[in-house]
């Protein structure tokens, strides 16, 4: 009896005088073994981390693995230097071949009708802009004569001969050859 009063005398004091004891008992109870499952729950999650960190280490110490990481740095900013030094590269690249002849039309043909062969041409070379020239060779039975024209923006200031301007579409990618 004297353990119920001192256990009642306990109950009063924390504000639970007309509780019963055995209901309080078992509420400690249930929150004990919530607190078990709780803890049996983080052992298993804690030994799961360190497997996985063990992993992560296996034969390192903190000394190797901080010289790996400072590598795995220093490669990173090597690549990154040589990779801004070709994107440089290829900027400067791009530049050259606009102004470089990338574009043909080629266009042979028979000058005077009593030559065969085919032998007198047109040929059109352009740039990426569409800028360039074209040279025209007239084959005779006197000779071969050759002149050039000028060509801005895919047009010409002088008059086009019908060939001239067959290898002027061909270049530009407007006609087949």
């Amino acid at each position: 009896m004297q353990s119920v009063e001192n256990s009642s005398s306990l109950l009063r004091s924390i504000g639970l005088g007309n509780a019963d004891i055995g209901i309080f008992i078992l509420v400690l109870m249930v929150l004990l073994l919530i607190l078990i499952a709780v803890g049996v729950i983080l052992i298993v999650k804690m030994d799961r981390l360190k497997k996985r960190l063990d992993k992560f280490m296996l034969g390192k110490d903190g000394i190797s693995l901080e010289k790996d990481i400072l590598t795995l740095f220093e490669d990173n900013k090597y690549f990154k230097k040589v990779c801004d030094r070709h994107k440089r590269d290829l900027k400067t690249l791009f530049q050259r071949m606009e102004t470089a002849y990338q574009k043909m039309g080629l266009v042979k043909y028979d000058a005077f009708q009593q030559m065969g062969g085919q032998l007198s041409f047109s040929l059109a070379l352009l740039n990426e802009r569409n800028d360039g020239f074209i040279i025209n060779s007239v084959h005779s039975s006197d000779g071969c004569y050759s002149y050039t024209k000028e060509i801005r923006g895919g047009a010409c200031d002088l008059a086009l001969g019908r060939e001239e301007a067959q290898a002027l579409a061909i270049a530009m990618g407007e006609q087949k050859e």
